[in-house]
């Protein structure tokens, strides 16, 4: 009974953090900044200053991501560290509604506090992932937190569009406080629903025990030092870790550009704004499927079968031309996107060793921040190239490929020895 609440308590933190990827990052955010900045700057520079300040912030968190998962197996305490994340990144969340409308410059700096603890507190939430979940539950554990985390992201997205699309209904002045509202609103879920973890998931037990704060930089960076040597010494771990990085890439690509080459192609904001609220609402029984689909057959064939689907989805968006066209494309995103990130992170669990699970966690995370930054770029230069984003969508088969064809050259059995060795 108590290791089924600690699953649901961990799961729940996927709910409360989730609603900033979607209303905040995804949905509400950039279109609210290119409002604001757009009174003192030109509709491209907004445009370009938050490009830049995405890019900035999503550095940050692949530096510290490493730094605070060694901190954490060091002190012996992610969870504490976990609830200084929340606390930060709620913080800046809230005070996003409290901005001027003239304070653009002031926005920035509220979402890179809140982006950095977001990704910062993902790395200790991931890490905590082999506490709550048995060796043989964990890709159905992984698959339920992304479960948790659509639901969740999503039903706070659609009260938050409701609220900025029909203000006067629900008694606001506008879709300016409807939006501030939105961003406080957030603040609160990820707060309300963060407090089972921290009451019901036990503090992992530190292999060394806890250790003091003094001289805890220089064991850290000793740590690092060590864990990127061992990489050498375990190459499965680092063969796996390539082959996240590419197809990860894939899918982070798709993510980010969908909405935009949407546009490009004549879709309209309606349709947009729909097919986003449609994967949130497909992804998560498609999660649980997937954790399901991993118990029966493995998570890499389920994975690679993920992989095989995203191949599918590339082709078909070269050729989308109608709406209905998006509404598929996001339907079939839905099917595979959340199955595969969770199994490939319960996947990873299982051939981390304990003492280390934090700061690998930390260059796992690290992976994924950077497959936000090649595939967009490579998409962006082909485009710009060619004149049209239709060419820049095929630059994503080789990362769905070569990821594919990595992940299937591991050696799991291997790799999972060396871990418990470790």
């Amino acid at each position: 009974a108590a290791r089924r609440s600690a699953v649901r308590a961990w799961c729940l933190y996927d709910w409360a953090n989730s609603a900033f990827a979607t209303s905040v990052i995804a949905a509400i955010l950039p279109p609210f900044f290119a409002a604001v900045a757009g009174r003192e700057l030109p509709k491209h520079l907004a445009t370009a200053t938050w490009g830049y300040a995405s890019s900035a912030a999503l550095l940050v968190a692949a530096v510290i991501g490493p730094v605070l998962g060694a901190a954490a197996d060091h002190l012996g305490r992610k969870k504490p560290l976990l609830l200084a994340c929340v606390a930060a990144g709620a913080a800046a969340t809230a005070l996003l509604g409290l901005a001027p409308w003239g304070g653009w410059h002031a926005l920035l700096v509220l979402f890179a506090i809140a982006f950095v603890a977001f990704a910062a507190g993902n790395v200790l939430y991931d890490a905590l992932l082999p506490a709550v979940a048995a060796p043989g539950e964990m890709d159905r554990v992984s698959s339920r937190g992304f479960a948790y985390g659509y639901v969740g992201g999503g039903l706070l997205l659609a009260v938050n569009l409701a609220w900025i699309l029909k203000p006067r209904a629900f008694g606001l002045a506008d879709a300016d406080a409807a939006t501030r509202l939105s961003f406080v609103s957030v603040a609160l879920w990820w707060l309300l629903f963060s407090i089972p973890l921290f009451r019901r998931v036990p503090e992992p037990r530190s292999v060394a025990g806890p250790r003091p704060l003094a001289g805890m930089p220089g064991a850290v960076a000793r740590r690092l030092a060590r864990t990127l040597a061992g990489l050498r010494r375990q190459p499965e771990l680092f063969r796996f870790l390539i082959a996240f990085w590419l197809y990860s890439d894939g899918i982070g690509t798709i993510i980010k550009m969908a909405t935009i080459y949407g546009a490009e192609i004549g879709i309209g904001r309606t349709d947009l704004i729909g097919a986003l609220l449609l994967v949130q609402i497909l992804a998560a029984p498609a999660s649980l499927a997937f954790g399901r689909l991993a118990g029966r057959f493995g998570a890499r064939p389920a994975i690679l079968a993920g992989l095989a689907g995203y191949l599918g989805i590339t082709l078909f968006a070269f050729f989308l031309t109608h709406p209905w066209h998006f509404w598929v494309l996001a339907a079939l995103v839905a099917m595979f996107q959340g199955g595969t990130q969770a199994l490939s992170r319960s996947l990873f669990a299982t051939l981390v060793p304990r003492a280390r699970v934090g700061e690998l966690f930390g260059f796992y995370s690290v992976s994924e921040k950077l497959a936000g930054v090649v595939g967009p770029l490579l998409f962006g230069l082909v485009a710009q190239a060619s004149g049209a984003g239709r060419l820049g969508v095929l630059t994503l088969l080789p990362f769905f490929l070569g990821g594919g064809w990595l992940l299937a050259t591991v050696d799991l059995e291997r790799g999972a020895r060396r871990a418990q060795e470790s």
